[in-house]
């Protein structure tokens, strides 16, 4: 199963400087805040420097006590207030640029073509829409902020220390070759493997949701020690992508904290030599080496950040890769001559080099009702899919009267065709607004229409608000048969001129199954329905029967001409019915 791409270095940097660009007034007003906070709070070490010349100068006196106490306490409280507004003001920004974030990773993945979504698996876009999200939201809410406001400190920090005594500041840049490289190994050798990280997360999300969701077939065919097996798997290469990245902390950081530690040491015999040798104050040496150490801290905090980056960095890459997927299949603005729905000589292969239909062709006229059936595997579904325009032939073509229906439009195409599956989804939200998704201008009358159109009016009036009531996974349970009623009725209220029924109504028992078919014919009259059924009594009653084998049409015809052949419609006929009348 393949994965969703990742985006590379270069359309993550172009996405990240499109987002900043947008926010740029807000970014430079946080970070002008965080400046003058950096300023008030390289004062104390200035006034310690100012006490300790004039006491060794002999020259403190009450007045001076008192002015630079005052100046102290000032810069202390415009620090304290001006980190406030700051924060306050960064905290807003990285809401709003995560905010962002999500709805536009939300839009992509809307916009994702279903083929690339099923290839992937569910596991890959799970874990993006989770792990990545959570890992990206921490990165752009604490991480980039603090990173960047870091790194302002260290280097007002590094101009004060110069502004005090170039020759003294010198001895501090001795831990930078330290920093440097180490750093850059770190950056080289740790960006692979928190990618890693993130892969293996996918790919463990997957396979728990695969076997959560198929938990009953696991049980059926005795699958459980396969799937532990695979989850275990799954977890030992998380542990390991987990460990190489640790590893890669555990030498990084001590190199960092040593680099500091010798910083000041240095900084400090250096700066007292110079005052032995009368090149500076000892006041200087003082204050120098007091925002040595306090440097410390900004320069920490950035290399410590680096490492939440770096997952920020390999999330947004992961999330970013997904807006580079599109739908590359051309489109055209084009309006069909005819709702008559045809493919000529259709090749299509799930993998390449396997084809499951084998040179299909097939007229469907307006209006009218056919039913495709054959035995499992034939290709029915697949044919379905394409006559609903969700895949594209390999070879031959797929129209809606004189247009490609690949190459309509999304929205124009599902006015045309559209496809039900026994496949259903029901979202968190009422009954009224899993049906509007169908049509959002509906009213209550239209929509109950829909749901008597279905015979599910009754049973979704009796619940314990009617339309009102809450579905979902937090809210009213209903049972699968309900669900795919709604499902259906989404579909009345969609109203296209195509409908293409993919087992439809298999979720019913056959009593009910036939009651709501004959209930929607009446609904569904002068439209066109495809309906893929293995329940006979819909191809007794439609219009024509195709009948589908080995990716090919053996049969064509209505249900009288078939029987009476006595081909393999015939058979399955004979066989529906023995099937049908034991039981009942």
């Amino acid at each position: 199963m393949n994965s969703l791409p990742i985006a590379d270095f270069k359309t993550v940097r172009i996405y990240a400087r499109r987002l900043l660009t947008e926010h740029r007034k807000k970014f430079v007003r946080m970070l002008s805040l965080y400046s003058l906070a950096a300023v008030m709070g390289l004062v104390p070490a200035w006034v310690i420097g100012e006490f300790t010349n004039f006491a060794t100068d002999r020259t403190l006196t009450s007045i001076r006590i008192v002015v630079y106490v005052a100046i102290l306490l000032g810069s202390s409280l415009s620090y304290a207030l001006l980190s406030f507004l700051a924060r306050r003001r960064s905290y807003l920004l990285g809401e709003t640029i995560f905010a962002q974030l999500r709805e536009e990773f939300l839009a992509s993945v809307l916009e994702l073509p279903l083929v690339e979504v099923e290839r992937a698996g569910t596991g890959d876009l799970l874990s993006r829409t989770t792990n990545d999200i959570e890992a990206l939201s921490r990165t752009v809410r604490f991480a980039l902020p603090e990173w960047l406001v870091a790194l302002v400190q260290a280097l007002l920090t590094f101009v004060a220390m110069l502004i005090i005594s170039p020759l003294a500041s010198i001895a501090s840049l001795i831990s930078i070759p330290f920093l440097v490289f180490s750093t850059r190994w770190y950056l080289r050798y740790a960006t692979p493997g928190y990618k890693r990280e993130r892969m293996s997360y996918a790919t463990m999300s997957g396979t728990v949701a695969e076997t959560t969701e198929g938990a009953r077939t696991v049980d059926a065919n005795q699958l459980g020690d396969r799937q532990a097996q695979r989850i275990e798997g799954n977890i030992r290469e998380s542990f390991y992508a987990e460990m190489y990245t640790m590893l890669m902390r555990m030498v990084w950081f001590p190199i960092v904290e040593s680099s500091f530690a010798l910083a000041v040491a240095v900084t400090l015999g250096w700066s007292g030599w110079l005052v032995l040798h009368h090149n500076i104050t000892i006041g200087a040496a003082t204050t120098v080496t007091l925002y040595v150490v306090q440097i410390n801290d900004p320069i920490d905090r950035i290399i410590s950040w680096l490492d939440e980056l770096q997952m920020g960095q390999s999330s947004l890459a992961r999330l970013v890769g997904i807006s580079v997927v599109h739908d590359t299949r051309p489109v055209t603005s084009r309006t069909p001559s005819s709702e008559a729905l045809s493919m000529r000589n259709v090749r299509y292969a799930y993998r390449l080099g396997h084809d499951v239909l084998n040179g299909v062709s097939l007229n469907i006229r307006p209006g009218e009702r056919l039913a495709i059936v054959g035995p499992s595997g034939a290709g029915k579904s697949t044919i379905g899919r394409l006559l609903a325009g969700v895949d594209s032939p390999r070879v031959g073509s797929v129209r809606v009267g004189d247009v490609e229906l690949s190459e309509m439009p999304l929205e124009v195409r599902r006015r045309h065709v559209a496809l039900v599956t026994q496949e259903h989804h029901i979202f968190i939200g009422s009954v009224r607004d899993n049906l509007a998704l169908a049509n959002p201008t509906a009213g209550d009358e239209r929509i109950s229409r829909a749901l008597s159109a279905v015979d599910a009016l009754d049973w979704v009036m009796q619940l314990p608000k009617g339309l009102d009531t809450e579905l979902g996974t937090t809210g009213h349970q209903i049972a699968p048969a309900q669900a795919q009623q709604i499902a259906l009725a989404r579909l009345v209220l969609a109203d296209p001129h195509t409908l293409v029924l993919d087992e439809a109504t298999a979720l019913l028992d056959p009593r009910a199954a036939r009651h709501l078919e004959r209930s929607l014919a009446a609904v569904l009259k002068d439209r066109t329905v495809v309906a893929i059924a293995h329940r006979l009594h819909t191809a007794h009653d439609a219009d024509r029967v195709c009948v589908v084998n080995d990716g090919k049409i053996s049969e064509l015809g209505t249900h009288d001409e078939l029987v009476a052949l006595n081909g393999e419609y015939a058979s399955l006929w004979r066989s529906w019915r023995n099937e049908a009348s034991l039981d009942s």
